[in-house]
């Protein structure tokens, strides 16, 4: 690992990032040092330009990833380069905004009826009632769940209320997979 990268990672680690943004952000700088055949500490607003030029033009990267790398590589020169940034010089592209797709209620049902298993059947379900992200759902653990108030507390999020068939299957999946609180 390169003192570069290494100070990066300390840098972004120091100011708790999620893990997801870590890998980006240092996978971003390193694509960018890449295109140039260049450490990154040896390129200016020059060439962060023309990067953000290639990645629309030639990679046709989306304006929602491009944001993505230009944020890395503002991190890197602000906190571990130490150097000033314009964004008069780099201005971020407009961001698209996506509207999700909404399930109707038979859509839904016809999702979780296909679970293979249980558990997919009870997280899909768990998902869909508290409205937890996929990283949410995949971080709770059994002590999250408060089947006597029919609450399941989502971290870094909120606490959700469940319906009573839902907190009903999920004491049944519980003690039937021999789980312990």
């Amino acid at each position: 690992m390169t003192h570069l990268r290494q100070v990066m990672l300390e840098e972004l680690r120091r100011r708790n990032f999620a893990e997801t943004t870590i890998r980006s952000y240092l996978h971003g700088v390193e694509h960018f040092s890449r295109y140039f055949h260049r450490q990154p500490d040896q390129l200016g607003p020059e060439h962060i330009r023309q990067y953000q030029a290639m990645l629309f033009t030639k990679l046709k990267f989306s304006p929602n990833t491009v944001i993505l790398r230009l944020a890395a590589l503002r991190f890197f020169y602000i906190h571990v380069l130490k150097r000033g940034w314009s964004i008069a010089e780099t201005p971020y592209p407009k961001k698209v905004r996506h509207l999700p797709g909404v399930l109707s209620q038979e859509e839904v049902a016809r999702l979780i009826e296909a679970a293979d298993t249980p558990f997919h059947r009870i997280l899909l379900m768990t998902m869909y009632a508290t409205g937890a992200r996929r990283a949410e759902a995949a971080h709770l653990k059994v002590g999250d769940i408060d089947s006597k108030r029919m609450v399941v507390h989502i971290r870094e999020g909120v606490a959700d209320e469940v319906d009573s068939q839902l907190a009903q299957q999920m004491a049944s999946y519980i003690s039937e997979s021999q789980i312990v609180m």
